[in-house]
């Protein structure tokens, strides 16, 4: 199938999804109201076959280092999926289902697969990484950028995460869990028992995002939007915490975005 834009529809919620610019959701509109921000680089993209910055893209499997582009020097961030083009596997009026076939940077063969499914009050996306040949570390999660204002409203965001991973100077984990800090941030937390994070905009609309990952980045020093990105491991997890993908095992993810209004 194509890669042209989908829309999906349930109720009066409506995503559009966008395969050709890197299987991202291009915008989420409840009663008219878009939720998030607009342009080529927001939205909601995914994040594969890793999550956040790598150290100075380079990370090790086995005997063997890799190198990926430093596309936010010094370092290599949220993966190659975002960059290409996915195809449509399958499309019903409030389904889509996207593939993407990993190539060129990423040293490994595997395919990217991602449901997004939507119901008249929630979002649910979830997503895998397979591999038919050579096992390889990977991780997954998704990068909403959620409108900070929603008609003068301005969003609280509310979470009681477990702990929060130390931010270096260069913008990664140092390996310390301390207790949560005020923000602003651009800090990875733990939620051992699955994320969990709502953004309300007073009088207008509460979001829940939940799933079963344990950790979520949270990213509010823009001035127009909000992130609350799900993940299956911290920044840098394919050198601290890698996750093997092997062609008896892929490695999934899901998040469930639900909301009411006020």
């Amino acid at each position: 199938m194509s890669n042209e834009p989908i829309t999906l529809t349930a109720g009066d919620a409506e995503v559009t999804v966008l395969p050709g610019d890197g299987g991202r959701i291009g915008g989420l509109r409840v009663g008219g109201t878009e939720l998030l921000r607009q342009g080529e680089r927001y939205g909601c993209f995914p994040m594969a076959p890793w999550c956040g910055r790598i150290r100075e893209g380079r990370f090790q499997d086995g005997a063997v280092v890799h190198r990926m582009p430093l596309n936010a020097p010094p370092h290599a961030i949220h993966g190659t999926a975002r960059d290409g083009a996915w195809r449509t596997a399958r499309v019903t009026a409030d389904e889509a289902v996207l593939t993407h076939d990993l190539t060129d940077p990423w040293p490994y063969t595997g395919r990217v697969t991602q449901v997004i499914a939507l119901a008249r009050d929630s979002l649910t996306l979830t997503m895998s990484v397979e591999t038919y040949e050579s096992s390889f570390p990977a991780q997954l999660g998704w990068h909403p950028w959620f409108r900070r204002s929603l008609d003068g409203a301005d969003v609280r965001l509310s979470f009681d995460p477990a702990w929060q991973e130390e931010r270096g100077a260069d913008h990664l984990p140092t390996g310390r869990r301390v207790e949560p800090r005020p923000g602003p941030w651009d800090d990875c937390f733990g939620m051992p028992d699955g994320v969990d994070v709502t953004l309300t905009w007073p009088a207008r609309l509460e979001l829940r995002v939940t799933g079963p990952e344990r950790w979520v980045v949270v990213y509010d020093e823009q001035e127009e939007a909000v992130c609350v990105e799900p993940q299956t491991g911290p920044p840098n997890g394919l050198n601290t915490l890698p996750r093997l993908v092997t062609p008896l095992e892929p490695l999934e993810a899901a998040t469930t975005w639900s909301w009411r209004r006020l």
